[in-house]
């Protein structure tokens, strides 16, 4: 299997357990019972698509799963699941990584978001703790700050494992600590597959991102890449200063 990180990475998702149904030949991994991933590999199959290649099962959001068989040959409808609603990744083809880690993560947050509150507390318990809102669990908004309700916007968003998580200055009503504790979880999601596009006018926040864009009037004017050794803070504090002054 080209793959080599694909079972380390399911199993480090929250609350996933991993099984073998013989009858079938599948490695399943579920969270509390509900399946998301299938890996197996199919022999003696009249359909040539499938037959001799090992697969991964992953749920989808049908019209999405229509874009990614469009585009990339090795994404067929699912093995042995309900078609609209699965893909199956051939796993010895040449889709991307980062790809392949986005439609884990898709699949796990669509199972994820149909358990019920019992359930999600897997997930949320442990990153409420994280962002240090666990006393606000059981508060009403209006008894929060507004640091705290951002937090626990944060949480929110986090919480399903989203593709794309969008963060505008999500650090603007929160103490420098706070914030530093924040910066702290995005940049441990992003490390873990978790794409994220912030918004923000601090220097500190944009440090954290492996990419920065500099806009200015809707237009791209400079472009960074976090990359070790070099004095990337003075870089970006560089870059923010030029655009106060509305030089390009």
């Amino acid at each position: 299997m080209k793959y080599e990180w694909l079972d380390a990475f399911l199993l480090a998702l929250p609350g996933v357990e991993k099984d073998f149904k013989l009858e079938w030949g599948w490695e399943r991994y579920m969270i509390r019972g509900k399946l998301f991933a299938a890996v197996c590999s199919p022999e003696g199959m009249k359909d040539e698509s499938y037959n001799g290649h090992t697969l991964v099962n992953l749920k989808c959001e049908p019209r999405l799963a229509e874009l990614y068989r469009a585009e990339y040959p090795e994404v067929l409808p699912g093995f042995y699941c309900d078609k609209r609603n699965w893909n199956a990744v051939l796993l010895d083809g040449a889709l991307p990584d980062d790809l392949l880690r986005e439609m884990c993560r898709q699949s796990y947050g669509l199972v994820l978001a149909k358990l019920p509150f019992s359930e999600m507390s897997a997930r949320l318990l442990p990153l409420a703790e994280e962002l240090g809102i666990t006393k606000l669990l059981n508060k009403y908004p209006w008894e929060v700050s507004g640091g705290q309700k951002q937090r626990a916007a944060a949480a929110r968003a986090l919480i399903t494992r989203p593709s794309l998580l969008l963060a505008d200055e999500p650090t603007g009503a929160l103490d420098s600590r706070s914030a530093g504790e924040l910066l702290d979880i995005f940049q441990k999601e992003n490390w873990e597959g978790q794409t994220i596009v912030m918004v923000t006018h601090s220097v500190q926040a944009a440090c954290r991102a492996q990419r920065v864009l500099f806009l200015q009037d809707g237009q791209l004017v400079r472009e960074l890449r976090n990359r070790s050794g070099e004095d990337f803070y003075r870089q970006v504090a560089d870059g923010l200063a030029t655009l106060g002054k509305g030089v390009a």
